[in-house]
């Protein structure tokens, strides 16, 4: 079970309409990059929660039960939140609308198979985004530095949740399957599917942008690409050994910081990081 407290932060990010989606400054493919991810949630996260509910009926321990329900809330907040901001990026983009129908139609058809594919997939998936978290908060000065701070709390606050609920996944596919092969292929799967989903969204925004086939901007984005590969790599295989759980993973300090800081926050503010502060310490401005 989880080790961690699940909470349900009801958190309404506010976008401005003018936010620029190259919300980076200095690292335009990776501003793309994470707008490729964000078009994805509103898909991927409401699968998952179909997925889990679903399979919440025939869980019959009680703790168990809890956390599932408490990752249904992290899991419906973050695709609310990621939706808003993407009407915003549809704005600059309105060819995003057509990713959306491709991703809509991938998890209508994902949603036909059986109960243990889509745990497993739901599994590998919740096993990627460890790899993920561990880059984004240990590099966050470099991904993050300067750049807006709507955007970059939203990413980060959500990161900070996937740990919270990270054995929960897991758990639940061990609970009512257990077999270690399929575990395997969701992992893999899950992995590249959501991979793959994020660059249709970011290759039409550098197409709109004139970048695509510009090779400067393609090397800068392989350079991203590949800092993201050998950061996600280690915990995605890691996850491949049989006597593997996320439990015994280590989380970053820079998490719990960010829970007592939002802990002491007043009801209703938004926790939006200082990314002027070269640390982007887990505090929030004002």
């Amino acid at each position: 079970m989880s080790g961690t407290a699940i909470l349900v932060r009801r958190i309404p990010f506010a976008f401005d309409e003018k936010i620029d989606p190259a919300w980076h400054p200095l690292r335009r493919e990776w501003s793309h990059m994470v707008n490729g991810a964000s078009l994805a949630m509103p898909y991927l996260e409401p699968f998952l929660i179909r997925t889990v509910t679903e399979a919440l009926k025939l869980v019959s321990k009680l703790d168990l039960k809890a956390d599932v329900q408490a990752f249904i809330g992290q899991e419906g907040v973050h695709f609310q939140n990621h939706r808003r901001y993407n009407e915003i990026l549809k704005q600059s983009y309105p060819e995003l609308a057509d990713v959306e129908g491709e991703l809509e139609a991938d998890y209508r058809r994902f949603q036909q198979r059986s109960l243990r594919w889509r745990l497993a997939y739901t599994a590998g998936f919740e096993t990627m985004t460890m790899g993920i978290t561990e880059w984004l908060i240990h590099q966050r000065s470099i991904l993050f530095g300067n750049a807006d701070r709507s955007v970059s709390s939203l990413v980060l606050w959500h990161m900070v949740e996937e740990t919270e609920h990270k054995n929960v996944a897991f758990d639940l596919y061990q609970n009512l399957c257990g077999d270690y092969w399929p575990r395997v292929w969701g992992t893999l799967f899950g992995a590249w599917h959501v991979a793959m989903a994020s660059r249709k969204g970011y290759k039409r925004m550098l197409e709109r942008d004139g970048l695509w086939r510009n090779w400067r901007s393609r090397l800068r984005l392989y350079a991203m690409i590949g800092r993201f590969a050998w950061h996600a790599s280690p915990a995605i295989l890691r996850s491949l050994l049989p006597g593997y759980h996320p439990a015994g993973i280590t989380d970053p300090d820079w998490v719990a910081r960010w829970a007592d800081a939002y802990a002491g926050l007043p009801p209703g503010d938004i926790p939006l990081l200082d990314t002027s502060d070269p640390e982007i310490p887990a505090r929030f401005a004002a």
